[in-house]
């Protein structure tokens, strides 16, 4: 045991964000305190994502801020940048103490006590399928009321742009137990809504030692049988994976928000095939409009990147025009940046970057009038499902909760119950929240 203080920073990902949590728990177990200062901590662990452009520049300046401070710190560098620049990293940073991978987070305090005891450098990026997951303890704090719980990491897609399968390895599934598991720990700490999530999530299958298959939608239905999980959601999806019995589940099952975060990426037929997407633009359409047949008020989000490499005009119009079909709610876009490692990279690219940003502009302004339109269908109207998530600190009057087509709503009232899911009367809005007060 240690009188010793850590601080964790995540980057990226919900995934990350997750393991972030597991982190801090074992880490906790193992008698450290938790620290809210990064400069007063004696170990830091930086957790690292590398899905966007300059994302190990960011964590290597972070270091340099911390070291200059106190070079005595121990620092390790965990994450899906420790797993692509493996021992590149002590190379590049010489504070750098610990370089562990995404799938052996479990091994951090042994290898924490290693480096204490040796004095010397320590490094794990070995893919240990499943096993982190064995060291997951109950934890006893009180939770959020919406909480994620990974089902399934890595991936077989190998997208031309993606570094996922080289950094989180190949599709992988956790038991159902497992999960049931960490979902009553967090019902008993509060959570009411459960997240679960995967790098592609819908390809989750799992069988028991029964030889009893479930799929996602099996999951879903067994973790709908606890009495106290309100709201279900899952992220990310993959559109190969969208099966008639998923979307058949959006109809069927009222714990499944109807809501679905199904990235298309672009709407050019041309550019999925050059990204290795392994769909065309009209399969996609046809899961939109089968998911609109199972569940009529469902509604999609999405991610587009915008100027990958061979991206013509038409390309683009083409993606707007998709936009214009789905009529997308919720959206992340980016222009492309460059893994290196992955097939993209090796491809010419010759749009010129100001065209970049332009193009960005013009598809983010669509997507936030369609946004804009949306929201303002809720004005002046009263919706009886807000799920409060908490309480301003700084103002108790007001309340944050989220609608379930995510949209935040933030609600002026008096003694409202965190975890409660009340009516709300919307009276403004702008093209990312809204705003109102109780509904009697």
């Amino acid at each position: 045991m240690t009188n010793k203080s850590f601080f964790i920073k995540s980057y990226g990902c919900q995934m990350n964000e997750y393991d972030s949590e597991k982190i801090t728990s074992l880490l906790l177990k193992d008698g450290y305190s938790n620290s809210n200062d990064i400069n007063e901590a004696d170990l830091i662990v930086f957790n690292t994502c590398n899905i966007r452009d300059k994302a190990a520049q960011k964590v290597y300046s972070d270091i340099g801020r911390v070291t200059k401070k106190n070079s005595d710190k121990t620092i390790a560098l965990v994450g899906c940048v420790a797993q692509a620049e493996n021992e590149e990293i002590f190379k590049k940073n010489k504070y750098v103490d610990i370089v562990l991978g995404p799938q052996s987070y479990h091994l951090l305090p042994k290898m924490i006590d290693a480096h204490n005891e040796y004095q010397k450098k320590q490094i794990n990026t070995d893919f240990i399928i499943n096993e982190k997951f064995d060291f997951i303890h109950e934890e006893k704090s009180p939770k959020g009321v919406s909480s994620y719980i990974t089902i399934q990491e890595g991936c077989d897609k190998f997208c031309a742009f993606c570094v996922v399968p080289f950094t989180r390895g190949p599709e992988y599934s956790r038991s159902v137990i497992n999960i049931v598991e960490e979902t009553k720990s967090l019902l008993n700490r509060g959570t009411r809504e459960i997240v679960l999530l995967g790098q592609n999530v819908n390809a989750y299958s799992y069988t028991d030692e029964r030889s009893m298959t479930y799929n996602i939608s099996k999951l879903i239905d067994e973790i709908s049988k606890l009495d106290d999980v309100k709201r279900i959601r899952y992220t990310t999806s993959h559109p190969n994976n969208m099966d008639h019995e998923l979307m058949r589940l959006h109809g069927s099952n009222e714990k499944l928000m109807p809501f679905l975060h199904l990235p298309v990426q672009s709407g050019s037929n041309e550019i999925l095939k050059n990204m290795n997407r392994k769909y065309t633009v009209d399969e996609y359409k046809k899961i939109i409009d089968n998911l609109k047949d199972c569940c009529p008020n469902i509604e999609i989000s999405s991610d587009f990147i915008i100027g990958f490499p061979g991206e013509t005009e038409k390309d683009f119009q083409e993606t707007l025009n998709l936009i214009d079909y789905v009529q997308f709610k919720q959206s992340y876009s980016f222009i492309y940046s460059e893994r290196p490692g992955t097939k993209a990279a090796t491809i010419e690219d010759i749009t010129p970057i100001e065209e970049k940003k332009n193009r960005l502009s013009i598809l983010q302004k669509k997507l936030e009038g369609i946004q804009l339109k949306f929201n303002t269908s809720f004005c002046n109207t009263n919706i009886s499902n807000v799920l409060i998530e908490n309480q301003s600190q700084s103002n108790p009057e007001y309340y944050f909760g989220r609608s379930t087509f995510l949209q935040p709503v933030y609600v002026k009232a008096k003694n409202l119950v965190v975890g409660d899911i009340v009516p709300i009367g919307i009276e403004t809005c702008n093209h990312k929240s809204l705003y109102g007060t109780i509904s009697h």
